[in-house]
Order: C-alpha cells, then sequence, then structure tokens
C-alpha cells in the first residue's frame, strides 16, 4: 500500500512536549500533516505549539488515565498514524522504589502504549488503515543500574508490539505496527553528546509513514532495520539459493 499522506487523517503524537516528540511534530507539520500532540505539562505543548504553528493542536492529557485518553481520542476524527512516544525515566535503585512508584512507570511506558493504541483503534479498525509506531529501547535487553522499572516497562511495551500483531496482523493487514529504537538522543532522557533530537525526528517520522504492510513486525534503530535472528536451517537456504538478506534504510 502506498504511504500515508495528510489525506488520511491527522497524526498523533504522545509525549510532545519536549525533546524527540516535539521534534517529531514540528517534523510532521512540515510534512503538510495535522499533528495532535498529548502531554501532562499543558504549558510545555504550548511552546511546541509556537513551533509548529497552527497546524499543531495540544490535548494536555496523562496517558497513564485511560478515561482521559478515550476522552481525548474520541474527539480527534480520522487519526493516520500514531506515534506512542511518552515515557518516562525515573533513575532510582531498586531499594529506593515502591510498589507504588515502580507501577507508576509501568503505567506511563506500558499503559500509555495500551491506553493510546487501543484509544485509535476505535478509528482505525473499522477503517481497517492506520499506521501505529511505537518508540522503543534495547532497555529490556541490557539494563543500566538504577533502571528497572524503566527497563521492565519498555520491554513488556515491545511484547505488547508483537501481541498486537498477533491480535490484527491477519484481520487488518492495513493497520501497520512496528517499534522504532531513535538512538541515543541528546535529551534530558538522554546523554549530552547523543544524537540531536531532530536529526532522529526525520528518521522516526519516515518511518512513520511508511504504509506497506511488509512493515508491520519490523525493528528499526535510527535510520537501519534490525533483521531478525534466522536459524541455520534458514541461512544454509538462503546459502543455496545465493540469498542476501539487506536490511532496510530510511
Amino acid at each position: 500500500m502506498t504511504d500515508f499522506t495528510p489525506k488520511d487523517g491527522c497524526v498523533v503524537v504522545t509525549g510532545a512536549g519536549s525533546g524527540l516528540g516535539r521534534a517529531m511534530a514540528v517534523a510532521f507539520v512540515g510534512r503538510g500533516f495535522r499533528v495532535v500532540g498529548t502531554g501532562r505539562r499543558a504549558e510545555a505543548l504550548e511552546e511546541t505549539a509556537g513551533l509548529c504553528g497552527p497546524d499543531f493542536a495540544a490535548l494536555p492529557m496523562d496517558v497513564a488515565d485511560w478515561g482521559a485518553v478515550q476522552a481525548g481520542f474520541a474527539t480527534l476524527g480520522p487519526v493516520a498514524v500514531l506515534v506512542n512516544n511518552a515515557a518516562v525515566y525515573p533513575h532510582r535503585d531498586i531499594l529506593a522504589e515502591s510498589g507504588e512508584s515502580f507501577a507508576a512507570t509501568m503505567g506511563v511506558n506500558l499503559g500509555g502504549v495500551v491506553n493510546c493504541t487501543r484509544a485509535v483503534l476505535e478509528d482505525m479498525a473499522p477503517r481497517g488503515r492506520g499506521r501505529i509506531l511505537n518508540v522503543a529501547t534495547f532497555a529490556d535487553l541490557n539494563p543500566l543500574p538504577a533502571s528497572s522499572a524503566y527497563s521492565v516497562s519498555k520491554g513488556a511495551a515491545r511484547i505488547f508490539t508483537r501481541a498486537l500483531l498477533a491480535d490484527l496482523g491477519d484481520r487488518l493487514p492495513g493497520i501497520v505496527v512496528s517499534d522504532w529504537m531513535p538512538g541515543m538522543l541528546a535529551t534530558t532522557m538522554g546523554i549530552p553528546d547523543g544524537v540531536a533530537p531532530e536529526v532522529s525526528a526525520e528518521w522516526g517520522v519516515r518511518l512513520a509513514l511508511k504504509g506497506d504492510a511488509a512493515y508491520s513486525g519490523s525493528v528499526f534503530e535510527m535510520d537501519r532495520e534490525i533483521l531478525p535472528p534466522r536459524g541455520m536451517k534458514a541461512k544454509v537456504r538462503d546459502m543455496i539459493l545465493m540469498r542476501r538478506r539487506r536490511p532496510r534504510v530510511l
């Protein structure tokens, strides 16, 4: 199928009040899309609106609040693309965590993805077309110290992507779902010498607009696809048939 265009509907970017989310909102608007940005801080979303102009609409909400998400998404009209970007990264040693604080992180980083995805499917599923891009990390594979809640929640969100595809892949192949690792960014959640959010945002927007069902289930890191591991039989078959797997590049 063709890539998504502004005629297909608006774009929703969660966590659009700063960092990568703000940069992606600016990039989508630059491509002619109407963008709805969510975030818990209304004043931060207004700053994003100042950079985007009239094609950006602020939707202050806590993505961990299902009632707020459901009510907010019901007002949007057709949605072409959902970028699940909102996340929190509390640097807390496990001895400083409580069950409540751990659950609060899970509520945003996993619950927010589930809530926004479930809400946008009310629009996408009847139309049979849409794009859901989940901003992910490898934190579940290599957790850093003082990041247990973040690592578990982001890893669980990657499992949710696969579970979503198991539920929807055969019935609604026109809804393209995938994960994207933007890289280590120069943001408050990243590192000082990381990739500029504006650079990474360009990669993310290109990926988010892919309408081909062949992108469902794909995993990209920065601008390059990460190919899934292959078993020995598949590798031998590729050698015999002289096939070479090449990752897609944005």
